[in-house]
């Protein structure tokens, strides 16, 4: 009897890769057809107490992302070279492993190169990047399957030298139960538990803040010239963690008037939607946004730069959402104050999220195996 082998840093349900890397080894697991072996840092107690799944999980030194790549491929192609007599099929994200089967692509390293404060940070991240960029290289060179999360990562891989032929566009799914619509009740109770005034108009930036990939910098410079309006009446709610978050609360803070508040890394991300009244998501590079995604599931009008992944899903009438240059500040001003004057916001986006939340993630799952299977 054959296996799936999927190896990926982390296997939870706490956003963005990770979660799709959940949704698919849960899915693989429930066919009750073939083991599904996890290689992997961390995996959520409820996907490892599953019976299919057999986990192996991997030691991520001082919680350093550097000490635990090694170890990562290393017990990769241990349990590949294990499992190869009986048939085995291995997914892995980028270029965390070259196992030379398939490659499912959440992020494309040589379609961006980030940038930080700090000389020292800076050449770090510099350092890194060269490192994911050559490996990630090696590893789609190999593939014999390439999965893409949008047509945009699907542009990107076949520029990096990716095959056409081998590469096929399988969208996100959604936890629907999880980022449904929302209502005035959950609103209230949302609100309340995070200490928030129930009325005023918030909202909300959710990303990593290590780099100024996900462009808070474009936010805060728009933010500070909204402020600057008698008629601004909007907070801002700001959740992720990283190397720069110090120095921007320190900002924030100098800019006063308490108009933004840091939450910090969340995993309780549906009721910060259901708090908020808009999301906002200039991000210089998105291979997907699956924080935009779920925002837009639950009902909230998505400001997000055109570029992103998820962008080339938005229909034509929520074009005004789209920010042509993420590097504008004057550019989210206008699509901030647009959005503020406009009451019907929520209600043109309704159908939109309705459409989304159709698709779950065992659809996203289901239309991987098919890929893999015809390919095999």
């Amino acid at each position: 009897m054959s296996a799936w082998l999927l190896v990926a840093g982390d296997f939870t349900t706490f956003g963005g890769m990770d979660t799709a890397n959940f949704a698919l080894a849960s899915y693989l697991s429930r066919q009750a057809r073939e083991d599904v072996h996890i290689v992997a840092h961390t995996i959520a107690a409820e996907l490892a107490s599953q019976p299919r799944v057999q986990p192996h999980r991997v030691p991520r030194p001082f919680g350093r992302h550097r000490f635990g790549e090694p170890l990562m491929r290393h017990w990769a192609r241990r349990w590949q070279s294990t499992l190869a007599p009986a048939g085995v099929r291995v997914v892995a994200n980028g270029g965390n492993v070259d196992a030379g089967d398939v490659n499912w692509v959440h992020y494309v390293h040589a379609a961006f190169t980030p940038t930080a404060a700090g000389t020292m940070h800076r050449r770090r991240i510099d350092a890194r990047h060269r490192r994911y960029v050559a490996e990630e290289r090696a590893a789609l060179a190999r593939a014999r399957v390439v999965i893409c999360n949008s047509q945009r990562t699907l542009s990107d891989v076949v520029a990096a030298g990716v095959p056409r032929d081998r590469a096929h566009v399988v969208y996100y799914g959604i936890d629907a139960a999880r980022f449904g619509a929302i209502d005035a009740d959950e609103r209230a109770a949302a609100r309340l538990a995070l200490a928030l005034p129930p009325d005023r108009p918030l909202a909300l930036f959710s990303g990593a803040l290590g780099d100024r990939r996900k462009g808070f910098d474009t936010l805060f410079d728009a933010w500070r010239a909204l402020c600057g309006r008698d008629d601004w009446d909007v907070d801002l709610v700001v959740t992720g963690a990283g190397a720069e978050l110090a120095a921007w609360q320190a900002r924030a803070a100098a800019l006063g008037g308490g108009r933004i508040r840091f939450l910090g890394f969340r995993r309780d991300m549906a009721s910060v939607f259901a708090a908020s009244d808009v999301l906002v998501h200039p991000a210089r590079y998105e291979a997907y946004g699956l924080a935009v995604h779920e925002a837009l599931c639950r009902g909230l009008p998505a400001i997000v730069s055109a570029a992103a992944g998820v962008a080339e899903r938005y229909p034509e009438d929520l074009g005004g959402l789209l920010l042509q240059d993420p590097e504008s500040a004057g550019e989210l001003v206008r699509a901030l104050l647009a959005w503020r004057s406009d009451a019907t916001a929520r209600d043109r986006v309704a159908p939109f999220a309705s459409r989304l939340r159709a698709r779950g993630w065992d659809h996203m799952g289901h239309e991987i195996e098919s890929i893999v299977q015809g390919a095999a």
